[in-house]
């Protein structure tokens, strides 16, 4: 499937959740159609390894029957699925009973079978429970089939969902759809529902485009960029990984053997279920991937609460774009925790720097931390001047690069992106200063790649990759700088101190200029005194 196909495929669904959401909200609206999304993706998948499975034994049926091919077997084998179900388990990871493969909804929601609601409910309950070997419970907990939104009685309800899944079938029918593309369709329709829901879309998403940019750096060699991407990473952590898209966007990035496993967290019960539908939509094994619900600041996962050091889990990559500023209640007990005890607690009215130190601490002596924050965290004094003085003294900062203003949905601020390495090559940190480098647009404004410009320039992405790969230095734009220098300016790291973007003025030979004038004023008065002449003869006044 070709790029403008996807983006068609993506707009066709779009359109159909901003016809059929009527006065719902966009974000209840979102768990409906993604969930549903969802089931496709998971019964194509299921069906085409069953097929694979059968061969010539899965049945083909007529046209006009609108069964689902692999509920005709099961009837036809009944002693037979137990093993079959087996033998799933082993090739795809998860078996799905055909009653809630999605031939069998689409074609109740069609016929608009009164049944279609409770087949539903008892098909997202076998999927949360019974489909994978580790369960994925709550799955589904925010989809509420129940809801008032839905319709005043089961009829009603049913009804409507009759008539949202029937026009996402018959979207989807237009479209030769792989898993790949549904995948890309649920990405797509992230990005839509998130620049509908304005601020509350930073709790779960990151704009594609600065996710390309984390994602390239923390694949680069960490000691060496210059050298390439790594071979392999063995972990990957996002710490606040919203939807998952940064996850998956390194993921692409390394190929799909590249990675040992993902890991994630997030605190947000609905995008931590959009996250694992993600991971499972682009082919993540459920054996591939770990997300946690629960709080990061507060280390609600016991796997990174282990107390012994030889067994703290360790990632070659960490990548995060925490909620900006947040607000947080730091006790004497986390001022103990081993997270922040060597450089202090963040303020209650930012936590910027403890999600920081929080990524930090579980980075590997080898590996590489991309993280956006606020461009407070460059310049703010009091704890956070400590913490950020002694990140740099231990030489831990990295790069510092500076975004353009309004690329998120969330907020119309520049932000930074800051690298940081437990063990770095050099001595200086590299700053980057990408403010003045985008294309302007009516809601956001946009970085854009190679292909996009118009001008026969480098992209406004790679300009920044290729700058950090190569520490490359350029006037106005990037400068390597030492830690005399920094340290001569309080280790404060606001980018314009280092990197000013604005044009130096031309510089004026005031002698020339003095000179130009006294030539001109000769000139005036040798005109002058001609004039004059021309005026007497003629008997005419003079000029004064």
């Amino acid at each position: 499937m070709t790029e403008f196909e996807k983006q068609k495929l993506g707009k066709t669904l779009w359109a159909i959740a901003d016809q059929l959401r009527g006065a719902m909200n966009a974000d209840d609206f979102r768990d409906y159609m993604l969930a549903f999304l969802f089931l496709r993706y998971l019964s194509d998948n299921y069906d085409a390894a069953a097929k694979k499975e059968l061969g010539s034994d899965y049945p083909t049926l007529a046209l006009d029957d609108r069964r689902a091919p692999l509920a005709v077997w099961y009837e036809q084998n009944s002693d037979d699925t137990k093993e079959f179900e087996k033998q799933m388990r082993r090739k795809v990871h998860y078996v799905i009973h055909p009653d809630y493969l999605w031939n069998s909804i689409s074609e109740l929601a069609r016929i608009q079978d009164i049944g279609l609601l409770e087949t539903l409910q008892a098909g997202f309950k076998y999927i949360e429970d019974e489909s994978f070997a580790s369960t994925f419970r709550g799955l589904f907990s925010e989809v509420n089939l129940a809801s008032d939104k839905l319709g005043k009685t089961y009829i009603e309800r049913n009804a409507q969902l009759s008539k949202i899944i029937s026009k996402i079938a018959e979207g989807l029918m237009q479209f030769c759809t792989d898993s790949d593309m549904l995948g890309d369709a649920y990405e797509y329709l992230i990005g839509q529902f998130a620049a509908g829901s304005g601020k509350k879309a930073g709790e779960f998403y990151t704009p594609q485009r600065i996710s390309d940019i984390l994602s390239a750096i923390v694949t680069l060699d960490s000691q060496d960029p210059a050298t390439g991407k790594r071979p392999h990473l063995d972990t990957v952590l996002d710490f606040a990984c919203g939807s998952g898209s940064l996850l998956l966007n390194v993921r692409r990035l390394m190929g799909q053997h590249g990675i040992g496993k993902i890991y994630g967290q997030e605190k947000n019960i609905t995008t931590y279920n959009l996250a694992r539908m993600n991971m499972l939509l682009h082919g993540v094994k459920d054996s591939e991937f770990d997300i946690f619900h629960g709080d990061t600041l507060l280390n609600e996962w016991d796997m990174l609460r282990e107390t012994n050091p030889a067994k703290v889990p360790k990632f070659d990559a960490v990548v995060a774009n925490p909620p900006f500023s947040y607000r947080w209640e730091p006790s004497e007990a986390l001022g103990e925790d081993i997270r922040f005890k060597n450089y202090g607690l963040a303020p209650k009215s930012a936590a910027d720097f403890a999600f920081l130190l929080h990524g930090f601490h579980f980075l590997k002596q080898d590996g590489v931390m991309a993280i956006i924050l606020p461009h407070g965290v460059l310049f703010r004094g009091s704890a956070e001047a400590r913490i950020r003085t002694k990140l740099l003294k231990d030489g831990h900062i990295d790069t510092v690069i500076g975004l353009p203003a309004n690329l998120f949905f969330s907020t119309g601020i520049p932000v930074c992106i800051l690298v940081l390495k437990k063990c770095k090559k050099h001595d200086d940190v590299l700053f980057i200063n990408a403010a003045d480098h985008f294309e302007k647009g009516k809601r956001q404004n946009q970085l854009l790649r190679t292909d996009e410009m118009t001008n026969g320039e480098i992209g406004h992405i790679e300009k920044i990759i290729e700058t950090y790969q190569f520490r490359k230095e350029e006037l106005r734009y990037s400068r390597r700088v030492s830690m005399d220098e920094i340290e001569k300016n309080d280790f404060n790291l606001n980018i314009s101190r280092y990197v000013s973007t604005a044009e130096a003025e031309e510089e004026i030979d005031l002698a020339a200029v003095h000179a130009d004038l006294q030539a001109a004023e000769k000139k005036i008065a040798d005109a002058k005194e001609r004039h004059n002449q021309y005026l007497a003869e003629l008997g005419l006044p003079l000029l004064p």
